[in-house]
């Protein structure tokens, strides 16, 4: 995987990145590896990025993607916690998303790639994944469930592996734990708010549902 961890490489989702060209980011990101080897990155915010998708299209037509989605109430409260947690949002919750629109036209320069209050629009992954869809086929797409990094982490890996091309290690996936701080709990989420979202997510999670058919399995209300 490129390194280091941190920053993401977001090679094809920010413009002045991109404006380098491939030998760059072959270069920045994976100098020394060995030809033999199967290479990768993670950039999350590519799955929010039409752009994106036709830009890897472009460069990568072979490449193989994974999209890892997370219940799209609990990613949205996740996603306010975090931008909280970093002295950007001082709204409450419910606040904050009725100012998602407006704040997302008036959203400042420096924060184009980051979106700090996208909290709901970024759990609209049928709309997402489109752009992807149409431009890759069915087997280079793998579009799993971030509950699964908790509930069946050795399953989990063995299909991205075998998905991947290399020999199963499930036992990669051991001692995983928290990913992101703001992920620990939802707890102070309130249960007023949480309905309402809930409500709003029902008719965009039918169009997942029939995005990805019955091999994806559905979070229940």
């Amino acid at each position: 995987m490129a390194k280091p961890v941190k920053p993401e490489p977001k090679f094809f989702l920010r413009d002045d990145e991109y404006a380098k060209g491939l030998q760059y980011y072959s270069d920045r990101w994976f100098s020394g590896v060995d030809a033999s080897k199967v290479a990768g990155e993670k950039s999350t915010d590519y799955l929010e990025s039409a752009e994106a998708a036709s830009r890897i299209s472009r460069a990568l037509s072979h490449v193989k993607l994974i999209f890892i989605l997370r219940e799209p109430v609990s990613r949205a409260y996740s996603n306010y916690l975090w931008t909280k947690m970093n002295g950007l949002e001082t709204e409450d919750f419910a606040t904050a998303l009725k100012l998602e629109e407006q704040r997302e036209r008036e959203l400042p320069e420096k924060w184009k790639f980051t979106r700090p209050f996208s909290y709901f629009s970024r759990g609209l992954y049928a709309d997402l994944l489109e752009p992807y869809f149409n431009r890759f086929m069915e087997h280079q797409l793998l579009v799993t469930r971030f509950e699964d990094i908790v509930e069946r982490p050795r399953a989990l890996a063995e299909t991205v592996q075998r998905y991947i091309g290399v020999e199963p290690r499930p036992q990669d996936a051991d001692g995983l734990g928290v990913i992101n701080p703001s992920d620990r709990d939802d707890a102070g989420l309130p249960d007023d708010v949480r309905r309402d979202l809930a409500a709003r997510y029902v008719e965009p999670n039918r169009r997942l549902a029939a995005l990805l058919g019955p091999s994806f399995p559905m979070w229940t209300a």
